[in-house]
């Protein structure tokens, strides 16, 4: 069945409304797309070029050149080849492995958001658009179905890499739009899609479940039906939540188990969700009366009658040491996953202040005191190995300025986040940065 052109002229402005919905106008910079050249990155960038010329925009078209397939690198050529033809800025990121020799898919779908997030904010991007569609979603439903955990892709969501992709947020504008259906537009515009072999792969789930749906008879009248985008969940009131300057997170007591989770990965630094088992576990105790202390995800879990604190947990330093790192004069690093730092001065270095708390200056041990005990081990302390001893959460330094990332990051995680004019801010402003507590 043809896509007639009123279906075309659907199609095309469900997209627009929703990069209507997301996107800004006329600002200078950039909205980042992953382009591998199959069908659905393909139309996505042709419909946001329109978009973007339409709107003062410029685009900038990412590809990833893994080096899986043997035809990877001519795969790249050909994005290239598009781009300069269509007038758009591009670049090839490369992953080089290690390669495992289990879950490859996963390994390199982490690969890839890393070199896109970091790309993203080289540029000064902080959306990258994906060309998930319907079709994807169904794939995933039918992966649950036969026992997989991959969660449905969402049409906003921040970016999975950590901490390169802080304050880069994923916006899928497809996923109303069937696969088929953007063929066909791409067809009607005479334009040619790269197909990746290992779609068909059935050593991997998803190729699988594309096979078993594409198997399965459509309902004739549904073939060519631009379907509703799913809806954003409700996004729970700030009132719920608070945040201490020192990176940790406030909760009610009956805090449901989707926001411990994410509160637990992001006052930890952690990249990995909890288990739902043992979310629900401590759900139950928490149900109960009476004081709480668990850990969550390398997170602290401390409750009272009154609320829940969650902060990094401790004993993590000893299961998983932190190296200490340099701090560049002209750059940002991340410790734990936590914290942003950056240097004032050269020959700097940052470790956990895990054992050095003698050596901070006295205002700055007045300062710890205020804090649980247990909250105290794993705050960043920047030194030169000399006379500098600091800890810029604690105080203001000349040195050093410190902000903490858990609060933003949270609300990210629970979708307060929903346009790019927000992510902007996230980027830009992060939480207060140096002498929070001073």
């Amino acid at each position: 069945m043809r896509l007639d052109t009123a279906a075309l002229s659907l199609l095309e402005a469900r997209v627009r409304t929703e990069l209507d919905a997301r996107l800004s106008a006329g600002i200078a910079a950039p909205v980042a797309i992953a382009l591998s050249g199959g069908g659905d990155s393909l139309a996505l960038l042709l419909l946001a070029r329109d978009w973007a010329r339409d709107h003062g925009r410029r685009i900038l078209a990412l590809t990833v050149d893994h080096g899986l397939q043997p035809a990877s690198l001519a795969w790249a050529g050909q994005c290239a080849g598009l781009c300069r033809r269509l007038g758009v800025e591009h670049r090839v990121l490369t992953w080089r492995g290690p390669w495992p020799t289990s879950g490859l898919p996963a390994a390199a779908r982490t690969a890839r958001h890393a070199l896109l997030a970091e790309a993203c904010r080289e540029a000064g991007a902080a959306v990258l658009m994906l060309g998930h569609t319907a079709d994807d979603l169904a794939e995933s439903a039918a992966m649950r179905a036969d026992g997989s955990t991959v969660p449905d892709a969402r049409a906003w969501a921040p970016s999975p890499a950590w901490p390169q992709g802080r304050g880069v947020f994923l916006c899928r504008p497809l996923l109303g739009v069937g696969r088929a259906d953007l063929r066909r537009w791409l067809t009607a515009r005479g334009e040619t899609w790269i197909e990746d072999p290992a779609n068909l792969d059935d050593r991997f789930a998803r190729s699988r479940a594309r096979k078993a749906l594409a198997g399965q008879a459509r309902d004739p009248g549904q073939a060519d039906r631009v379907t509703p985008a799913p809806r954003s969940a409700e996004v729970p009131s700030a009132k719920s939540w608070g945040a201490e300057p020192w990176g940790a997170l406030r909760l009610r007591r009956e805090a449901s188990g989707p926001m411990l989770a994410a509160a637990s990965v992001c006052a930890a630094g952690a990249l990995r969700p909890p288990r739902s088992a043992r979310v629900e576990r401590l759900l139950a105790r928490l149900a109960g009366p009476g004081p709480v202390i668990s850990t969550l995800a390398g997170a602290r879990i401390d409750a009272c009658e009154t609320g829940i604190l969650v902060y990094r947990e401790p004993g993590e330093l000893s299961r998983r040491p932190i190296a200490p790192a340099p701090l560049p004069p002209n750059g940002t690093v991340v410790f734990d996953g936590r914290f942003e730092l950056a240097a004032r001065a050269p020959g700097l270095r940052v470790l956990p202040l895990d054992g050095h708390a003698a050596r901070l200056a006295d205002p700055e041990r007045a300062a710890l005191k205020t804090l649980p005990p247990e909250g105290r081990r794993a705050l960043p302390l920047v030194t030169d190995g000399e006379s500098l001893w600091t800890c810029p959460i604690l105080a203001d330094s000349a040195f050093v300025s410190a902000r903490s990332l858990v609060l933003k990051r949270f609300e990210a995680f629970l979708g307060h986040v929903v346009r790019e004019a927000d992510a902007h801010s996230v980027a830009e402003r992060g939480e207060a940065a140096g002498g929070v507590l001073s």
